[in-house]
């Protein structure tokens, strides 16, 4: 049967590709989701899998050719429904078909994973929930569990071989499939990176062969001055992974430019001013992404923005006094962060409006307090949840939001741990600042930001009502709230406690 191979839409604004090349010619096979041909559009550089297992029988559009989104570009003359891929276990029914897994997204600004480990071989049973392969991606690793309960019957993508979100990485059949004998894919893999890098690059570095990478991949050794030809791949037919480039920038170093090394915390989280001066460069997938989230949000909820000074003084004094003795007590710093948070908590329990989410007409008045707590990374910014946090003591809340910001950083999150907040921290202070106006996390109605802690003079008045001025700690928090649902009075009553909180905080901390 004859499957059409259409140009396809890399995003909402894209309308148009140019076909660079073709990876196959007219009458060669093809595997599923195998590289046909690659594209470019304004924003993204691709290569387009084939939708089937077949033939190539036909190509309708010549390299350098530019057509709209939609145009037929080729024909693949599909294989019999008893055709299965390399690695695969064969099955007695010709019209077999099992459950389909794929590559999960890990959260809305990945793209894409690599595949470190499979935990199973084809021809294994396997249970529902049970860890099935490890992922690796820019911001997290984590195990990957059988959606069902079967017999691994084909495994698509082996150890090493990155692959974007969605795709059909292993297939899972009915506990009755027989496993026929042989190599797994991963087996196969394996046996190729236990050679020597030189000899397990060779197939890919034949004369006129493509250099075989990732976008991911791409964007480390572009960041790092490095030419990918010196880079051995240890992936499927030679692919450079993200280990591979990863392990030789750890031996070699970045490429014969180095960028300057960064003096500051701002400028460790992007790539140097000097580095960046008078080029131009495509906005990445995460950027673009980010850019489309912002984009929604302001134009989804109404952004009103209330900012309160808060008297920080007793809680430094206190932080101060009593830090040695708490981290030795619970294994963690005494930050400013958990008398922050707790004080959020509180105001959220007396007002739960601003704990609210929207779905259309419907608002969602949320049982539990779930706590997201913005951490900025080298490569972007990603929110820990703390869960259920309105029943969690000071030193839990502290202890909770360290680990989730450490393990945040070394990729080492689950993925329901980056989700499902109801109300965001973020610390745009973290800088000198004095307060931010943050963009609201679709679907909450409210975030945080966090202001600079600085001494000031400030007008205190006793008792007998006298003034005097006095050096004060004070720090800024700016509300951003939706105001669909949260009026002013509403924003000024949760700001009011929370700044009460502080202020006169007498919870114990230890």
């Amino acid at each position: 049967m004859p499957t059409e191979v259409v140009m396809p839409q890399m995003g909402e604004s894209i309308f148009e590709g140019t076909i660079t090349k073709w990876l196959k010619k007219a009458g060669d096979t093809v595997q599923k989701d195998e590289p046909l041909f690659e594209i470019s559009t304004d924003k993204v550089d691709a290569e387009i899998p084939s939708p089937v297992a077949g033939v190539l029988s036909e190509i309708k559009v010549a390299e350098g050719s530019t057509v709209e989104v939609n145009t037929v570009v080729a024909v693949v003359e599909e294989q019999g429904s008893g055709f299965r891929g390399q690695g695969s276990v064969p099955t007695p029914e010709a019209g077999f078909t099992g459950t389909e897994v794929v590559m999960p997204q890990m959260g809305e600004s990945i793209f894409e994973g690599t595949i470190t480990r499979w935990l199973k071989k084809a021809g294994d049973t396997v249970q529902k929930d049970e860890p099935l392969f490890e992922i690796s991606t820019d911001k997290v690793d984590a195990e990957i569990p059988s959606p069902v309960a079967g017999v691994l019957t084909e495994i698509k993508v082996p150890e090493g071989a990155t692959v974007e979100i969605d795709t059909v990485v292993a297939v899972i059949g009915g506990s009755g499939v027989a496993a026929a004998p042989g190599a797994s894919a991963p087996a196969v893999s394996r046996a190729v990176s236990e050679k020597a890098p030189e000899v397990a690059a060779a197939p890919a570095r034949a004369a006129g062969e493509r250099l075989r990478s990732s976008p991911l991949v791409k964007r480390i050794a572009k960041e790092n001055q490095l030419d990918l030809n010196q880079v051995p791949g240890t992936g499927s037919e030679g692919r450079i992974t993200k280990e591979d480039v990863l392990h030789w920038l750890s031996q070699h170093g970045p490429g014969s430019v180095k960028a300057p090394a960064p003096s500051s915390p701002a400028q460790q989280a992007q790539p140097a001013a000097a580095a960046l001066a008078g080029q131009t460069a495509p906005m990445s997938k995460m950027r673009g992404l980010i850019a489309q989230r912002m984009v929604e949000s302001v134009r989804t909820s109404p952004h009103v923005y209330s900012v309160y000074k808060v008297d920080m003084t007793r809680i430094a004094r206190l932080r101060e006094r009593e830090r040695v003795q708490f981290e030795q007590r619970h294994g963690v710093k005494l930050t400013l962060m958990p008398f922050i948070a707790a004080a959020a908590v509180d105001a959220l329990k007396k007002y739960p409006i601003v704990n609210a989410s929207v779905d259309g007409t419907t608002i969602h008045y949320h049982n539990h307090i779930h706590l997201g707590i913005a951490v900025a990374l080298e490569w972007g910014l990603i929110v820990p949840v703390v869960t259920e946090a309105e029943g969690r003591s000071f030193a839990q809340l502290a202890q909770s939001i360290a680990d989730l910001a450490e393990r945040a950083r070394a990729k080492k999150l689950k993925l329901e741990e980056a989700t499902g907040s109801t109300f965001t921290l973020t610390n745009s202070g973290v800088f000198g600042g004095e307060f931010g106006t943050p963009i609201i996390n679709q679907p909450e109605s409210a975030i945080l930001a966090i202001g600079g802690l600085k001494k000031e003079p400030v007008v205190m008045t006793d008792t007998q009502g006298n003034d005097s001025i006095a050096i004060r700690w004070m720090q800024n928090f700016c509300l951003g709230f939706d105001h669909r649902t949260i009026d002013g009075a509403d924003s000024g009553k949760f700001m009011s406690e929370f700044k009460k909180a502080l202020e006169t905080w007498e919870r114990p901390i230890l």
